[in-house]
């Protein structure tokens, strides 16, 4: 008995069929129905799944709405890192000033002094420093899962969200500089 001519072919089977592609940069299986993940960036606003399987966007509401919700998530990403920092300057123990000389240009010898701050382990402070510091990186992965669309409309919303929080937010932080933090 010959096998060769029992053998199936699996590999075209297994062979899959080019996504479609509509005027709005959508990409369905053919086959499944199930989307594909886009590669590059475009601009539309049909089955454009946002984070989970659930969140599809398809009108252009939709979109609109999507994008104001990305926009405050970026600012509040902002808004929260800076809130973490004005926090810990509030809660700060064992605050060391460390100071050195060190050679000026006209033989002189100048001090440098280098802050160094400390914080209890276990203390409030320092389990609520670390309850938003968890919630500021899953923040920070969904603004990077929602860039990753590749959605201009999206993405727009992400940088703009992040700059008007850091327009907003840090201002405060550019102004009051702490003389001992020149030195780095």
């Amino acid at each position: 008995m010959d096998m060769s001519h029992t053998h199936h072919n699996h590999h075209n089977d297994m062979t899959m069929s080019p996504p479609i592609t509509d005027s709005h940069g959508d990409h369905e299986h053919p086959d499944t129905g199930h989307m594909m993940m886009q590669m590059t960036f475009y601009l539309g606003y049909k089955n454009v799944e946002l984070l989970f399987a659930w969140l599809v966007i398809n009108t252009p509401g939709e979109m609109a709405g999507a994008c104001i919700g990305v926009f405050l998530l970026a600012v509040f990403y902002e808004g929260l890192k800076i809130g973490r920092e004005v926090l810990l300057r509030r809660n700060q123990v064992n605050v060391r000033y460390n100071s050195m000389p060190v050679p000026g240009a006209d033989g002189t010898i100048l001090m440098e002094t280098h802050k160094t701050v400390g914080q209890r382990m276990l203390s409030v402070a320092h389990l609520l420093q670390t309850v938003l510091h968890i919630i500021q990186v899953v923040v920070s992965y969904f603004l990077m899962l929602v860039f990753m669309t590749y959605n201009g409309y999206l993405c727009i919303a992400v940088a703009a969200g992040a700059g008007f929080g850091y327009f907003i937010f840090s201002w405060k932080k550019a102004v009051v500089v702490d003389i001992t933090e020149h030195c780095h």
